[in-house]
């Protein structure tokens, strides 16, 4: 009993540097190191993708940008090195969590489950759930997917919402599950896919790198609200604030104006939603 009792003292004693080293600071971290770790998509353009480049290239990847700029000063550092690191819908969660990234640069959706593991910053952006279809399919929205092949990323917000509006219509589509992005165009310009479901504005970012737009359509009807912000890990307050911080000066001038404008358009012509988003999360410093 004695020798058991202190093996499991001992066992507490070697585990510790692992947890403290597991919740270190990130701000901490970023000023010894001098180095941030962003993680970025491949391919959910406008907002997170690799360009021609090969450099990541997107509205969330300025954001983060902007963030790490503003880090940089506050932790009074000469020089900040990015190191992007790519993350898929799959495995962003578990890459932010063991530490792999400080900061998620995606089109991550707030869900109550992902609050379970992840925290999220103010929202950067609000889209909602749609179609893009061959021309040949007929698809213009839920009700035409009785019977069609429809691509899907598996445990995404999409296939909530999509297994609702599905239930609601009384329609039965074949659910093909595809691994990104890339993949659902893909299997629509190969002939193997009628449509791919995820986010809009994914969707019309996908269509404009088709190789023949002409035979796609982009559904008008939304089946879901889908509120983007970027994950950082739980428990991290100094780290929290930091972002958030850098995201409301921003939001708060106008330098969100060119940002908005290279990936999306006139700011003239920004959705109310949005809009607002920008307006309620210009907090006071």
């Amino acid at each position: 009993m004695r020798f058991g009792l202190a093996a499991s003292m001992l066992l507490v004693v070697l585990a510790a540097p692992a947890v403290a080293q597991e919740i270190r600071p990130t701000l901490d971290k970023i000023k010894e190191s001098g180095a941030i770790s962003l993680g970025h998509r491949e391919t959910s353009r406008p907002f997170s993708f690799v360009d021609a480049d090969g450099k990541p290239a997107g509205y969330s990847v300025d954001l983060c940008l902007q963030v790490a700029a503003a880090i940089k000063q506050s932790l009074k550092l000469a020089d900040l090195k990015i190191n992007w690191v790519p993350a898929t819908p799959a495995d962003r969660v578990s890459t932010l969590v063991k530490g792999t990234i400080d900061l998620e640069c995606g089109s991550t959706t707030i869900t109550f489950g992902r609050m379970e593991q992840v925290a999220f910053s103010h929202m950067i952006f609000v889209d909602g759930a749609s179609f893009l279809a061959t021309a040949a399919s007929g698809v213009r929205g839920v009700k035409d997917l009785g019977g069609k092949r429809v691509g899907l990323i598996a445990n995404t917000t999409t296939e909530k919402a999509l297994a609702a509006a599905l239930n609601a219509a009384s329609v039965k589509p074949q659910i093909v599950n595809v691994a990104d992005h890339q993949g659902g165009l893909k299997g629509l310009e190969e002939g193997r896919l009628d449509a791919y479901a995820s986010d809009h504005l994914l969707l019309a970012g996908l269509l404009s790198t088709a190789k023949d737009r002409s035979k796609l359509r982009l559904s008008g009807e939304i089946i879901s609200y889908e509120p983007y912000a970027l994950m950082m890990r739980r428990g991290d307050n100094a780290f929290h604030a930091q972002v958030n911080r850098a995201l409301s000066a921003l939001y708060r001038s106008s330098a969100i104006v060119p940002i908005y404008e290279k990936w999306f358009g006139s700011y003239l012509q920004v959705p109310p939603l949005v809009n607002a988003l920008y307006l309620l999360h210009s907090w006071p410093d």
